[in-house]
């Protein structure tokens, strides 16, 4: 896959066929549309292609912080993993906001691309007040010779699978719905950083994890993880998310540590990353150290039992 920031490096795509949108979180029904591109670039001897934009456009048009379910970097990774050809990322910016539907498509997108395949999903909008839709594309396809193709919902229960039905899912600690709706773990990566060392105290050295802002992070838990190091070397652990609040009275700092099984490296200044893969259970507060400690033994016997169960 060939990454590409804005059109400058972008030459000579064959019969493109192309998609636009966030994708944030890349999960199932993004795949889905992924999957009817990169079939319509076959159908036509093209490439796929794949438009979408940074920072997120709500960050830009609104002064509301926008909490999103991958970074720009975790994003590319899984678009790349789907066989994909090329992929343009556009700075989102407040002039580029007011950009019509039409505008956007005709003097922007096909005079940069002269795609012959649009791929929309059933609910997209974009465009200046979100005015652009399938029917708009399959108008403007008509006038400029290209085929747009309507990608219809996928569904999980019922529900239409959605990045705003993941991000509930997350806020509520459903870590096994969103996992389910994204196709793969929720994943965080984060630079290990310098804690109060309380959790060797306790037995349970943990690495304490910090993260871009952007980042959306679950509900405040006890969950089993996956976890990933700098050498690609993958252990199994616990994190807590959480404002610790048996040893901390600061409860507006949030606090997102991994006690690694069976490790015992230093990795200050590293990044790792780890697949929530289930919670546990919810952050308690308990009357003492001790308490706490013989709580953690039980969470790491209920992790390893799930564990060698499951995985």
């Amino acid at each position: 896959m060939k990454t590409h920031h804005g059109f400058d490096t972008v030459h000579n795509i064959k019969n493109p066929a192309i998609t636009v949108g966030m994708l944030d979180g890349v999960h199932l029904g993004h795949q889905t549309i992924l999957k009817e591109l990169t079939r319509q670039a076959k159908n036509i001897g093209g490439e796929s292609v794949v438009i979408t934009f940074w920072p997120h456009p709500r960050s830009v048009v609104s002064d509301n912080p926008v909490s999103l379910l991958n970074t720009l970097d975790e994003k590319l990774a899984i678009i790349q993993n789907s066989g994909i050809d090329h992929i343009i990322v556009l700075p989102f910016t407040r002039e580029f906001s007011v950009l019509s539907p039409e505008d956007f498509v005709k003097n922007l997108l096909f005079e940069k691309l002269h795609f012959k395949v649009f791929i929309v999903g059933y609910d997209h909008h974009f465009g200046k007040n979100r005015h652009g839709d399938f029917e708009l594309v399959s108008r403007l396809g008509k006038t400029l010779n290209f085929k747009a193709v309507k990608v219809s919902a996928l569904q999980s229960d019922n529900v239409n699978i959605s990045s705003t039905k993941i991000r509930e899912a997350l806020a509520a600690g459903n870590i096994k719905t969103a996992n389910k709706f994204l196709g793969y773990h929720y994943t965080l990566t984060g630079t290990v950083i310098k804690g109060e060392k309380l959790g060797t105290k306790l037995g349970f050295p943990t690495a304490n994890l910090k993260f871009p802002p952007e980042k959306l992070i679950p509900a405040k838990g006890v969950y089993s993880a996956r976890v990933i190091c700098r050498n690609g070397d993958i252990h199994y652990g616990m994190v807590n998310i959480g404002d610790k609040p048996t040893v901390n009275s600061d409860t507006e700092k949030l606090f997102i540590e991994v006690h690694i099984f069976d490790f015992n490296h230093r990795i200050y200044g590293e990044n790792i990353t780890i697949s929530l893969l289930e919670k546990i259970r919810n952050e308690q507060k308990f009357n003492d150290i001790a308490t706490l400690r013989n709580q953690l033994e039980k969470d790491k016997l209920t992790i390893l039992k799930t564990l060698r169960l499951k995985y």
